[in-house]
């Protein structure tokens, strides 16, 4: 607890929180759009590959975005 006026457990906790759901979101912003960026240059590159990249594509944004939901989910549970 705080004691004399200072932080709060809880307070650090919140914190620590609000800066790894931040630091997940960026991470995994640069990461799709990296993904997203890749795949379209291959795309217009070679049209005939759209098949073959697309679903692909698509499960790795997939995966991309369930890390920063497991970071938020991790955060919540996390507790003083």
């Amino acid at each position: 607890g705080a004691v004399g006026g200072g932080i709060s457990d809880r307070a650090i906790f919140a914190l620590t929180a609000g800066f790894a759901i931040a630091i997940a979101s960026v991470g995994g912003a640069l990461a799709q759009g990296k993904a997203a960026s890749v795949a379209l240059e291959g795309i217009a590159r070679n049209p005939a590959a759209t098949d073959k990249l697309f679903v692909p594509m698509i499960i790795a944004l997939a995966l991309i975005e369930s890390l920063v939901i497991y970071v938020l989910v991790i955060s919540f549970m996390i507790k003083p």
